[in-house]
């Protein structure tokens, strides 16, 4: 895919400071509108710290992250969601006391609009906004093969299952980029062939942008448009997946040796 020339997300001179330690060095890289983008780098490297900027779980010392030009370091924690920013995490956090549907459909709040007093007295405009979130979790619930699970309680499901429910709760709020934290972590090989593709279809088919932090290198080589690669908090190579993985710094981050 060629990339257009506005960028969705840009990440400007990014500094991160605990105490003494330099979490990330002014850390700069852009994703384009329809990417799917890899951040990668060895253990301890930065990109999950990075992704916590992302979110505004933590706030960068310096620098600047924009979101369609506008700055996310600016935007409330809870308000994230509303600007366009979706997210899933390392470890799978369903409601596990409720179905898949009503998981999926809790992802849908933050697109609704009613109050206290409107829930509370159940008027009307409640009722439609509940009907609307029910068809988009079922139709996202049918996106990602799940139809099979659509009444079962979340609690007693298989992992891989779990982590296409959070896919989906995170779609539920109509995500324009979708952070992807380790979403092979615990996957056998055939499950991470089918999350390659799916990965490949919240692109194609929901037009949603994809930044993914990973681990495993043949994903995303395969998947990605474009991969960042970062050590000790720094960027050492931004490029496509054939020019990083011929890059020496990244051949000697990983492997300890010059190309």
């Amino acid at each position: 895919m060629s990339e257009q020339s506005a960028s969705l997300l840009s990440v400007r001179g990014v500094t991160l400071r605990f105490g003494g330690v330099v979490a990330l060095d002014k850390v700069s890289f852009e994703v384009a509108p329809g990417q799917i983008a890899g951040l990668i780098g060895p253990n301890g490297a930065g990109k999950t710290t990075l992704f916590n900027c992302l979110s505004r779980l933590y706030q960068p010392n310096e620098g600047e992250i924009l979101f369609e030009d506008r700055s996310v370091l600016t935007v409330p924690r809870h308000r994230i969601p509303l600007i366009g920013i979706g997210r899933t995490f390392q470890n799978v956090a369903l409601f596990d006391r409720l179905t898949v549907l009503e998981n999926v459909m809790v992802g849908r709040h933050s697109r609704t609009s009613s109050g206290f007093v409107t829930n509370a007295l159940r008027l009307p405009a409640v009722g439609r906004e509940d009907a609307a979130a029910r068809d988009k979790a079922l139709d996202l619930i049918g996106f990602m093969n799940l139809q099979a699970f659509t009444h079962q309680v979340a609690g007693g499901l298989p992992f891989p299952i779990r982590k296409r429910v959070e896919l989906a709760r995170a779609l539920a709020a109509e995500p324009k980029l979708l952070l992807l934290d380790e979403p092979a972590a615990g996957l056998n090989h055939n499950e991470v062939h089918i999350l390659e593709g799916q990965i490949r279809r919240v692109r194609d088919v929901q037009k949603v942008t994809v930044l993914l932090v990973e681990h495993h290198m043949s994903l995303v080589m395969s998947v990605s448009d474009k991969v960042v690669v970062v050590n000790f908090g720094r960027k050492i190579a931004d490029g496509k997946p054939e020019e990083v993985r011929q890059n020496p710094d990244v051949i000697r981050a990983y492997l300890g040796t010059a190309a």
